[in-house]
């Protein structure tokens, strides 16, 4: 009885809520956009659109001549925050939730007899079908059962859309010889050029390493972590030491100029202030980028004492931003993150500044921009982005109403 975890994904998450929602949209290849301009990216796509090869990130244009009877939406996060949290609590009636991954994926956790096979296999049938019955017919699921989480989220990735796959510890790791190196969560792009640097092409040679190897390949307990989780060892949780908040906006074509894509940008850091503070960390580095409409990007970060304060951030962006390249290209998108994440217990502060005073202004301005909207206070500097910054679901950030409006 190895089986420990039962992860439950959902098959092309946004698109299929918004079927779920207009049933005119059931069946038809659809693409989730962030706004109405051809220029810009598909957030999502339908299961029928990815059949003519849209995926997430094809360009709108492109997605039209892949699939001319495409038909696209306009994103609507508080609609798909919703049927996450109605999905999660449907869930929760037939196996426990663990852990919300994302707004698309739960791991829950298999106790007892449970962890047989057969039983484990009987309650992942029985999820899909109060998930039909309590959400509706259109979010279908892809649910993989393991070992631990990785092994479970790995299963739930082998068969989509509608997938049910479980993997014992016994066929371990010999079963996963068959994938990428990118088909395992945590390795990506850059991950996959070291790996490719130490000889690593494959799984088979991934799973090959010792311990002690892994841990120098990946410079650090990730190794260790990796060794582990790819023989389905019960790999307890811990903090990462890239923990970030971030927000990202890709610009409507008529804010595509410095002065514009600036006041975004600036409006972004000011509501990532907000959600940092109520997180209660501190920031101790803040990154920015800039994605251009030919393809090129360019980034920046600054280290800072760790803070939480709103003004120090927005020196920085400054900062930051008059280091960009002054070329003509397009901005297409602008994004920021918060990182180095400190605790309250950590946090030491500037032994030149004093943080009451300036802890309890914002404190106010929190409330009163929960209370009354994210308009009814803000920094001057991005007054001509007071609309951007509402609710956008980027990776496992599930926004909250309360401070997000």
């Amino acid at each position: 009885m190895t089986l420990r975890s039962l992860l439950v994904d959902f098959n092309s998450y946004f698109a299929s809520v918004e079927q779920q929602a207009e049933p005119r949209l059931r069946g038809k290849p659809i693409g989730v956009v962030p706004m109405m301009a051809d220029t810009t990216v598909c957030i999502a796509a339908s299961i029928e659109a990815k059949r003519f090869g849209v995926k997430t990130g094809t360009k709108v244009g492109d997605a039209r001549k892949l699939c001319p009877e495409i038909e696209f939406v306009l994103a609507r996060h508080a609609v798909y925050i919703d049927y996450h949290h109605r999905a999660v609590a449907a869930v929760d009636t037939v196996v426990p939730v663990r852990e919300v991954l994302s707004i698309d994926e739960m791991d829950c956790e298999l106790t007892g007899r449970w962890r047989e096979p057969e039983r484990a296999l009987g309650l992942a049938r029985k999820v899909k079908t109060v998930l039909h019955e309590a959400i509706g017919e259109c979010l279908r699921t892809s649910i993989g059962i393991g070992p631990n989480t990785f092994i479970a989220k790995t299963a739930s990735d082998m068969v989509k859309p509608d997938g049910l796959v479980v993997i014992e510890q016994r066929e371990l790791p010999q079963r996963l010889f068959g994938l990428s190196l990118r088909d395992l969560s945590g390795i990506g792009k850059q991950m996959e050029k070291r790996l490719h640097s130490h000889g690593i092409n494959t799984v088979e040679q991934l799973c090959a390493l010792t311990r002690e190897q892994a841990r120098a390949v990946w410079g650090g307990v990730g190794g260790e972590v990796m060794h582990d989780r790819l023989r389905g060892e019960a790999v307890a949780g811990r903090d990462s030491d890239t923990h970030s908040i971030s927000h990202s906006s890709v610009l409507a074509p008529d804010k595509r100029n410095p002065e514009d894509a600036f006041a975004i940008l600036n409006r972004l850091t000011q509501k990532a202030a907000v959600r940092l503070r109520k997180a209660a960390f501190y920031a101790s580095r803040l990154t920015i980028g800039i994605k251009y409409l030919d393809g090129g990007r360019w980034d920046a970060d600054m280290r800072l004492v760790d803070t939480q304060d709103t003004v120090t951030f927005l020196h920085a962006l400054e900062k930051l931003w008059s280091g960009r390249p002054k070329t003509r290209r397009t901005i297409l998108q602008v994004g920021m993150a918060f990182s180095e994440l400190v605790s309250e217990a950590g946090h030491t502060g500037s032994l030149f500044a004093s943080e009451s005073k300036s802890k309890n202004l914002y404190e106010t301005l929190d409330k009163l921009n929960a209370r009354f909207g994210k308009q009814a206070v803000y920094f001057a500097s991005a007054h001509k982005a007071r609309d951007r910054g509402g609710m956008h679901i980027a990776f496992n950030h599930i926004p909250d109403p309360e401070t997000e409006k």
